[in-house]
């Protein structure tokens, strides 16, 4: 397996995990969605929309938007956007913006070269407006690499609302549920 292949199969994998969160807090109430905890983002639905928003504002930059705002960010753009909705009217609503949004890494992924993982990929950084440079590689990885801590602080506050049936993050389930299904 190739650089390339690697990085492709990491990101399969987020985005699995990704639709395993977003199946697991359909069972929530609202209250539950919204519950404050001393962990990471404060509650599940701004652990979900923060773990959108970094997928989002990363492959921006890595499309060339090193500048770019994330639904909801703009005040006015969404009426109504209270409790920290992030933009988003609602779970379903979140949900399938990031299925858009899964399906533009999935392309972007599939014209990724070896070449250009080296090539430097540029963000502002919205506290201090300073433009960034990150070899391509490094943003990446880190998309899957911070994807994988903001998921497993989401799945402490699932456990802590009452969640029985955690969302499965482990990849090695993902190569055992593939494996299962390839015929033999």
């Amino acid at each position: 397996m190739n650089s390339i292949a690697i990085i492709q199969r990491l990101h399969q994998h987020r985005r699995w995990v990704n639709e395993n969160l977003i199946a697991a807090a359909t069972s929530l109430t609202d209250e539950q969605l919204h519950r404050s905890f001393p962990i990471g983002q404060g509650s599940i639905w701004k652990s979900l929309v923060h773990l959108y928003a970094a997928e989002f504002v990363w492959l921006e930059a890595l499309l060339g938007n090193d500048n770019a705002l994330v639904r909801g960010d703009l005040p006015g753009q969404v009426p109504g956007n209270q409790l920290g909705k992030g933009g988003f009217s609602s779970l379903p609503d979140l949900g399938q913006e990031w299925t858009t949004l899964a399906d533009r890494w999935t392309s972007y992924l599939a014209t990724l070269t070896e070449q250009a993982l080296d090539e430097p990929v540029y963000r502002i950084v919205s506290s201090t407006g300073q433009r960034l440079a990150t070899r391509r590689s490094d943003v990446l990885l880190h998309v899957c690499t911070h994807a994988q801590y903001t998921t497993a602080q989401a799945v402490n506050v699932l456990r802590h609302v009452g969640v029985e049936k955690l969302p499965d993050t482990m990849l090695i389930s993902l190569a055992r549920l593939e494996a299962a299904k390839a015929p033999a």
